[in-house]
Formats: C-alpha cells, sequence, structure tokens
C-alpha cells in the first residue's frame, strides 16, 4: 500500500486545545463578561430593544479601539504555547522523532493556535450577538465585517508572533523580541526625535509618527475611524401614541477597514517565512537566543544599537547634562557616552550567542565599526546633515502656516497673504543663520542679562501644513536686549519689524477675516476694578474701533518690554472661532483668542467705550497714573 503524507493531525491538534485549556478558557470567561455586562445594562435601563445601527456601531469601535490590543497580547500567549517545544532539546528531539513531518508539525500547531485565538472570539462575539437578535438588533453586515476584522487581525498578530517563534530558541527572550518588532518603528521614531531635539535648533518634537504604519496595533488604533451619520427622522412612540422627531443614526461605516486586509497579508507572509525557517532549522539550537545563524549579527549589532542610544542618553544624563552650559547636546562628551553604552550592549550580546564569557577575542572589528557609527550619528547630528533644521518649505508646499509670536496665533496661506508668509520666512531664516547668537543670548538671559540694557524673551512657533498632509512644526525660544532692536539686520530688528509691519497689524485683530467668527469678549479695567462680558454685537464694535485706530496708526505696535506705563490699566479680550472640517470630513469648530491693551493713542477705542458705557472718562487712568495713586495712598 502507497504511503500517504498528512499535512494535519487531529491527535496533535486536540492535545494542543486539551493542553492549553487554561488559557483559552479564561479567555474566553473575560469575553463572556462583555455581553453579560450588556444584559445587565440593558435590564437595568429597563430598555431591552436597540437597533442595528447602534449594534453596528459598537461592534466597529471594538474593533478599531480593543481588537487590536487583546490581539497584539493574546497572540503571544498562544504563540508560547502552540510553539513551546521549540526551546527544549528534549522536547524538539521528541516532536521531531514522530511520524509527522515537519510541513504537519507547522500546519497543526498553526491551527491549533490560530483556533485557540478565536475560541474566546466565538464566545464574546456569538452570545453577544444573540442578545442583540433577541433584542431586535441583528446586523447581518456589521457581524459579517466584524468577524472578518476579528480574523485578519488574529492572523496578523499571529503570524508575527510566529515569525518570532522561529528567530529564537529561547521562550524568554521569545515575548521580548515580539514586541520589541512590533513597536521598534515607534521606538526608532522617538530616540531620532530625542537626539534632534538636543542638536537641532528650533526642533523640539517628541514623536513624528512617520513610521507608524510599521506598527500595526498603534496605527490600526489610530487609522481605524467609525463615521457615523445622524438625522432627525419622525418615530411612533409606542407606549404615549403619536408621532415624535428624534436624532437617529441613519449610517455606520468603518473607515479605513482596508488597512485590516493589508496587515493580514503581511500576517500570512510571516507565516510563509516562518515556514521556511522551520524547514531549516535546526533542532540543535534549541535553548539558543537566536536559532537562525543568519541572523546572529543582526542581534548583535540591533543590542548595540539600542544600547548606544538609550544607556548612551542616560549616560550623558546622569554624567554631563546636569553640568553643562545651555541645552544643546555637546557632542564629545555625548558620542563617549554612546560608545561606552554601546561596547556594553555589544559584548551582552556576543555573550548571549555564544553562552560564554569568552567573546573578547576577534572582536575588535565589530567594536571598532560601532566606535565609528557613534561618532558618525553624533558628527551627523550636530552639522545637521540631512538639513533638517534648516529646511523651510517653498510656499508652493504649503497650505497653511500657524504661526504664533508676540502672544498672538496669525494662519497665513499662500492665496490670502502671500507677502505676510515671505515675512514671517524670511524671519525664520534670519533665525537659522543667527542661532549661535541667539543660544548665546538666551544664556545670558537665563542668568540675570545686563543691567545697563535690559533684555527680553519671547516664544515664536511655526507651524507648517503641507499639501500632502505632513506637518513641519519649529519652536524658536529668543531673548534679545532693547538696543538689538535698533540694530539693522539682528534677528531682532527683523522680528519687530515683522510684527509691527501694518499688515501684521490687521491680521492680529482678525477683522475682516471671513473664517474667524467674533463670539465673545470681556474689558477689565485694573483702575476700577470692574469686569465686564462682553457679547458679540459688542466685541464688533469695539473691534470696528480698534481697526480704525490701526488705520490711523493708533494701534498695533507691539511692545516687547512694555514697562513704560503709558498704556491704561485697562484690557480688552476677545474669542473668536472657525469652522472646519477634518480629515475625515467632520465638522468642528476651532477657538482663538487675542488680547489688546487700551492706550491713550486709541481715540476711537476710547470713545467706543464710552458709548458702551463700560467706562468712563475718570476710569481712563495709565499705569504710571495709578501707580502713583497707590503710592501716595
Amino acid at each position: 500500500m502507497q504511503s500517504k503524507t498528512s499535512f494535519f493531525n487531529r491527535t496533535l491538534f486536540r492535545k494542543n486545545l486539551s493542553r492549553y485549556w487554561p488559557l483559552w478558557g479564561f479567555a474566553s470567561f473575560v469575553g463572556f463578561l462583555a455581553p453579560a455586562a450588556a444584559l445587565v445594562r440593558m435590564a437595568q435601563s429597563g430598555s431591552m430593544s436597540v437597533e442595528p445601527l447602534v449594534v453596528r456601531q459598537s461592534y466597529y469601535y471594538l474593533v478599531g479601539d480593543i481588537v487590536p490590543i487583546i490581539s497584539l497580547v493574546y497572540a503571544i500567549l498562544c504563540a508560547m504555547a502552540v510553539w513551546n517545544y521549540l526551546y527544549n532539546p528534549r522536547s524538539v528531539g521528541m516532536m521531531h522523532s514522530l511520524p509527522i513531518r515537519r510541513q504537519g508539525l507547522f500546519l497543526t500547531n498553526l491551527l491549533s493556535g490560530l483556533a485557540m485565538m478565536a475560541i474566546p472570539y466565538l464566545v464574546a462575539g456569538g452570545l453577544g450577538t444573540l442578545l442583540f437578535a433577541c433584542c431586535g438588533g441583528f446586523d447581518a453586515w456589521g457581524t459579517l465585517a466584524t468577524v472578518l476584522a476579528v480574523i485578519g487581525q488574529s492572523v496578523t498578530f499571529f503570524g508575527l508572533a510566529t515569525f518570532c517563534a522561529f528567530l529564537t530558541g529561547n521562550i524568554f527572550a521569545l515575548p521580548v523580541l515580539y514586541f520589541l518588532f512590533n513597536f521598534l518603528a515607534p521606538l526608532g521614531d522617538w530616540l531620532c526625535n530625542l537626539f534632534a531635539r538636543g542638536f537641532l535648533f528650533g526642533f523640539t518634537a517628541d514623536y513624528s509618527g512617520s513610521v507608524d504604519f510599521l506598527c500595526p496595533v498603534v496605527y490600526l488604533t489610530q487609522r481605524l475611524y467609525v463615521n457615523t451619520e445622524m438625522s432627525y427622522q419622525e418615530v411612533f412612540n409606542v407606549q404615549g401614541g403619536g408621532h415624535s422627531t428624534e436624532y437617529v443614526i441613519t449610517s455606520v461605516t468603518l473607515e479605513n477597514a482596508w488597512l485590516i486586509a493589508a496587515y493580514a497579508a503581511a500576517g500570512l507572509v510571516f507565516l510563509a517565512l516562518a515556514y521556511l525557517l522551520y524547514r531549516r532549522r535546526e533542532s540543535e539550537r534549541a535553548g539558543d537566543v537566536v536559532a537562525v545563524r543568519v541572523f546572529r549579527p543582526v542581534f548583535r549589532f540591533g543590542v548595540a544599537t539600542l544600547s548606544a542610544l538609550l544607556g548612551g542618553r542616560l549616560l550623558y544624563a546622569l554624567l554631563w547634562e546636569s553640568f553643562q552650559v545651555g541645552d544643546t547636546f555637546t557632542p564629545v562628551p555625548l558620542a563617549i557616552c554612546l560608545i561606552v553604552a554601546g561596547l556594553i550592549g555589544y559584548y551582552a550580546a556576543s555573550m548571549l550567542l555564544a553562552k560564554s564569557l569568552r567573546v573578547f577575542r576577534g572582536s575588535a572589528v565589530g567594536a571598532l565599526c560601532l566606535v565609528a557609527a557613534c561618532v558618525a550619528f553624533c558628527a551627523g547630528m550636530r552639522y545637521d546633515l540631512f538639513g533638517i533644521e534648516r529646511r523651510i518649505p517653498d510656499q508652493n508646499e504649503i497650505t497653511q502656516l500657524e504661526i504664533y509670536l508676540a502672544r498672538n496665533t496669525y494662519y497665513l496661506t499662500p492665496e490670502d497673504q502671500p507677502e505676510l508668509l515671505s515675512g514671517a520666512q524670511d524671519l525664520q531664516r534670519t533665525l537659522i543663520a543667527q542661532k549661535d547668537l541667539i543660544r548665546s543670548n538666551y544664556e545670558t538671559y537665563r542668568h540675570g542679562g545686563s543691567s545697563s540694557d535690559p533684555d527680553a524673551s519671547t516664544n515664536i512657533r511655526y507651524i507648517y501644513t503641507l499639501k500632502n498632509g505632513a506637518t513641519v512644526e519649529r519652536f524658536y525660544v529668543v531673548s534679545f536686549a532693547r538696543s538689538d532692536l535698533q540694530t539693522s539686520g539682528s534677528y531682532a530688528n527683523v522680528m519687530d519689524s515683522f510684527v509691527n509691519s501694518p499688515a501684521l497689524r490687521q491680521a492680529r485683530l482678525r477683522w475682516g477675516d471671513p473664517e474667524f467668527h467674533v463670539e465673545s469678549g470681556s474689558f477689565d479695567s485694573q483702575s476700577t476694578g470692574d469686569y465686564f462680558n462682553l457679547g458679540t454685537q459688542e466685541c464688533e464694535t469695539l473691534l470696528s474701533a480698534i481697526a480704525r485706530d490701526a488705520e490711523n496708526g493708533n494701534w498695533g505696535r507691539y511692545d516687547w518690554f512694555e514697562d513704560d506705563g503709558t498704556a491704561y490699566a485697562m484690557d480688552l479680550s476677545f474669542d473668536f472661532y472657525r469652522d472646519l472640517i477634518d480629515e475625515h470630513g467632520t465638522h468642528y469648530r476651532s477657538y482663538d483668542s487675542i488680547y489688546i491693551t487700551v492706550r491713550p493713542e486709541m481715540t476711537e477705542t476710547k470713545q467706543a467705550l464710552l458709548d458702551l458705557n463700560l467706562a468712563t472718562e475718570q476710569d481712563f487712568v495709565t499705569w504710571q497714573e495709578l501707580n502713583g495713586i497707590t503710592t501716595e495712598a
């Protein structure tokens, strides 16, 4: 009789499920609690009916917010269960001596792991569907989409966990490797930004999110968006009779659901790679940290790199940062710290691979390569090899520039304010060109400044929104003395000229800008202690008066020092809103405020305050006069 080769062994499959029943049993019990809690909540509310679209909305929120996290954790537990025999020499020898080829072992254990992942979802989903069906809330399409989404995410994370299982021969290294693979891209993003902040002028980002797509759990929770459309509809009131109008859900869709299919395809690729690794895996590698020979150098230098970046930054903070002058990294001490921490990681990884402490002979070439990489990294950051701090987007790339300057926020676009946008970028170029002087002046300001020439400090933030959807953000802390404002070509002079230009004064006021709508405001008089909330009409009257003062040249010049005392002891504030649409097509409102100090030359504003009975002639007291009255009292 011709023998047959089986790619699936039922006995082994049943053995896996029965042996690890506490794992999927406990997970199933946790899954049972969700529909049970829903039933109790419905009973307490006294309403045992539910709309199908409400059920679909709940399913989609679970798919986007909860399932990725559960699958991430549960997948590694299932993988550790079904592949645990690979990490013990006796176990792997026994399994490979069975009359089952490796193809059969792989497929059987793979299906066992996926079955253990599916059982808790089947329990929770089946009971939930039965409950909602009894309450009139069964939604066939939402249920089918949720089942497919759960399957796709299970394949994604179990596929990656299985691939990691065949890279290592140590059960304790498996979860470390798995979570490192999952979060390596966000970790690298954060580390790059961590060092960029210490070297690059104006760079303050903690995390860019540009490589989040390489981390399924992060990208899915961010990008899977439940789009709910609602409208007023006439519904019949069962208890009271008649009809009433209610706000009801008309449509629910899961945006970017294609991502689940894309990640599931990646999970299948990882499973295929795992199978190829298993075919060539040496049974003698059981117990090794890295079971695949070609990945051993990757492991060694990967550990060394992470050790250099994380450990080196820690050493620098402990041994140097608290003693340095300024916030910018000092390249040479930082390079030394990176080298020390990197070499520790390099030799620690080598010892794990060799299972011995004798790893120093013949390691000079690798160690020298690590030293060279640390020096090159610090030099590249110090001299901005990639031009990050010098990057200023062209106007044809920009959708909007949001700039915070002189305690106000301005929204500039190439179509509506090309001259102001060019002026803002010229100021940024000046700041970058004079960065060494700005850093030096800021250190002087932090340590008390000069008594003969008073100085001030201000913050400037640029946020570019580009046409490709990306954003470029820079933040500058600028210090300067009063004499610097008069020095032609200095960053202080360029900044003062831009802020006090007539065009920016009008932009600061928001008057005449169709995007901004004044909502409310306030008037605060320090001389009398009066405080008034202003309505929309009062705000429009006062803004119109301030605009006339600006046209007459009587308002808008920003005083960086604000120490002359000639302004009135009264302030106005105005709150604006803008109606915007986010990337998902949802309408929302953005709010902004401006603050205005009333000065004697603002005759139109003064008259408007008098006409609105917000102040009297006796209330217009300057700070100099107010301080004089206080002193005499």
